[in-house]
């Protein structure tokens, strides 16, 4: 395991942790979290903080200690603050608007885009171009921006379609005239 699996994980003071079995729950106050932690590592709550171990004779064991303690410290964070991020539609005519968990983007084809948003990330549009996402779970924010900018990736000439905020595309030169 690495230097980093080895440390325990410094629970927030507004979260409430709970071990059973191979399951470990955090509970604070932007939502609630579960996750099955696999056979060959272990957890133990002792206070404030997580300890995780695990069985280093096995190549599974090993792989997974690193892995857990990250995603349990993920977690911490999540129901704590919670996680956020920012998509911008860039192009004529591209905008977005968020009724309930229902986001509807026109994106430059015959129909508008609806994509249903999970139960967990919650959805906001400023400025009809500006799509804030907000989740307690790290995962499933990650997963859903990848859904979203799917439908209409950057591309290098322009510079179109659905860009992180702060993100820098690598531009390209277009067609040159033909030689005289």
């Amino acid at each position: 395991m690495s230097r980093m699996g080895k440390r325990p994980v410094m629970l927030d003071g507004k979260v409430k942790a709970e071990v059973k079995a191979n399951n470990i729950t955090l509970k604070g106050p932007v939502g609630e979290l579960t996750y099955q932690v696999p056979e060959q590592v272990q957890i133990k709550l002792e206070g404030s903080e997580v300890q995780v171990s695990a069985d280093f004779e096995t190549k599974e064991g090993r792989t997974h200690g690193g892995t857990v303690r990250a995603n349990i410290r993920n977690m911490n964070q999540g129901v704590a603050k919670g996680f956020t991020s920012v998509l911008q539609l860039i192009g004529v005519g591209y905008r977005a608007q968020v009724a309930g968990q229902k986001l509807t983007m026109s994106l430059g084809f015959s129909h508008p885009i609806e994509y249903q948003l999970p139960q967990v990330v919650a959805g906001k549009v400023d400025g009809n171009t500006k799509i804030t996402l907000t989740s307690c779970d790290k995962q499933v924010l990650g997963q859903v921006c990848a859904e979203i900018r799917k439908y209409r990736p950057p591309e290098p000439y322009k510079g179109k379609g659905i860009h992180f905020e702060g993100e820098q595309i690598r531009r390209k030169a277009g067609k040159t005239g033909k030689g005289k």
